[in-house]
């Protein structure tokens, strides 16, 4: 009986530390075709939605590069500090309903994130339906 009743605490106070894990924070993306890791974006909370900002470029030689091929307000505007996920909402597990900026196409695509684990993010664009797009899986940045 009492080894039930610890096995039982164990379980809540797990699937509890399992929930309580967020997508906000510094994440460091990697890109899906090379394995290599490209810049630092702060998920964060505002409103009731979740937002993406780039705040660290890791490859040296782009940390001043600029959205050239972007369209409206992103037009040549500089990658470092740039909002590129916009208005997901929560929906259960994942986070949705709102759209990603790729900054080295200039293309915007709907998204959706999921927590993978504790410190794994997996991030899917697509245009559409969610069958037409690719994901990256990003890590979750060590301050």
């Amino acid at each position: 009986m009492k080894n039930w009743m610890l096995s039982i605490g164990f379980f809540i106070l797990t699937v509890g530390s399992i929930h309580s894990q967020s997508v906000v924070g510094k994440w460091k993306t990697i890109d899906d075709e090379t394995g290599e890791a490209k810049s630092i974006v702060e998920i964060y909370e505002k409103s009731g939605k979740i937002y993406g900002k780039v705040v660290d470029i890791l490859r040296d030689k782009h940390k001043k590069d600029v959205c050239s091929k972007c369209e409206g307000a992103e037009k040549n505007k500089q990658i470092l500090g740039m909002v590129i996920i916009n208005g997901l909402k929560k929906d259960g597990n994942e986070y949705s309903g709102g759209t990603i900026l790729d900054p080295t196409t200039g293309k915007k695509y709907k998204c959706y994130i999921t927590l993978d684990s504790a410190d794994k993010l997996k991030l899917r664009g697509y245009v559409g339906i969610s069958i037409m797009g690719r994901t990256q899986y990003w890590a979750r940045a060590k301050n």
